[in-house]
């Protein structure tokens, strides 16, 4: 079966795709110590998740003791007096388990359920996938990298169940930070509530804290390329938009080519009052995969 090359797909990358060597070269320039912080969350079996997607699972799939047992991987058979084995294991999991980022054609709108770019389901989606927009065209995320700490700013370890986060708010939190949003810049957005994980109990109390279609916009119009967020959604929930329950998606992905990127843990950015810093996410090019699960880290 032929295949075919998708590796240049810039037309399917919205906006990142227009940053270009100066800009990698002037957030590499943000890193003068050398500290690395880790953003992903740890991923397990039954680990919480967006009830829209299934759980995780992780299964065992060869042991050593079932291999020499078995015998029945002949290239271990002979010449091995050192009994030499392995383990290795299957999982079953969404690309949204955890700290992720949403390929473009992840979320659909409107009865002909298109995505980014008008492409239409009837005639761009296929039995494996999404055919354009998918985790494969997906470049690496490397800009500059702001935290905007929204829970910091409130006072609070953790914003209340289902609250908003306006442009108002953003606007005000960059002000109280001194932090300037430039256009280009991967922009984060702390509502505390991944210090909750792995507590499902505690994280269901304060479930939904978000940005709300003004606050997206707001983003929009300051130029970023993707925007985290510490929750499985990004935006508040339930969504006060009367017409769309996943408006900021909407806006962000279809709307305008901009990356979402979910469970992000900005705990230690917070403590630190790390509000720059060079950011680096590598997605897994996944033909037909509607996002990738990615190890983001910022550096500075």
């Amino acid at each position: 079966m032929a295949t075919t090359s998708r590796n240049h797909r810039t037309d399917e990358q919205g906006p990142i795709k227009d940053l270009g060597p100066q800009d990698l070269l002037a957030a590499f320039s943000l890193v003068e110590d050398g500290r690395v912080y880790d953003l992903e969350v740890e991923r397990f079996r039954g680990m919480p998740l967006h009830p829209a997607h299934p759980q995780m699972e992780v299964v065992s799939y060869r042991s050593a003791q079932g291999i020499q047992n078995q015998r029945d991987q002949e290239w271990l058979n002979d010449k091995n007096d050192e009994n030499m084995a392995f383990n290795s294991d299957l999982i079953i999991a969404t690309v949204h388990s955890g700290t992720h980022i949403d390929a473009l054609a992840h979320v659909t709108v409107g009865e002909d359920n298109h995505w980014y770019g008008g492409n239409k389901s009837a005639e761009k989606l296929g039995d494996f996938g999404p055919l354009t927009c998918d985790a494969a065209a997906i470049p690496p995320v490397m800009s500059r990298g702001v935290l905007l700490d929204v829970a910091g700013h409130f006072d609070v370890p953790v914003l209340a169940k289902g609250q908003g986060i306006s442009a108002d708010d953003l606007q005000a939190v960059a002000a109280a930070q001194g932090t300037e949003i430039r256009s280009g810049d991967v922009v984060l957005v702390r509502t505390g509530y991944v210090s909750l994980y792995p507590d499902g109990a505690r994280m269901a109390e304060h479930a939904g804290p978000g940005i709300d279609k003004s606050a997206a916009l707001w983003l929009v119009d300051k130029g970023v390329v993707a925007v985290g967020g510490d929750t499985e959604a990004l935006e508040q929930g339930p969504c006060a938009d009367p017409h769309n329950p996943h408006v900021v998606h909407t806006v962000l992905l279809i709307e305008n080519g901009i990356y979402i990127m979910e469970m992000i843990d900005m705990e230690e950015l917070a403590a630190d009052k790390t509000y720059e810093f060079l950011f680096l996410a590598l997605p897994c090019k996944i033909r037909g995969a509607t996002g990738s699960m990615i190890r983001p880290v910022a550096i500075v």
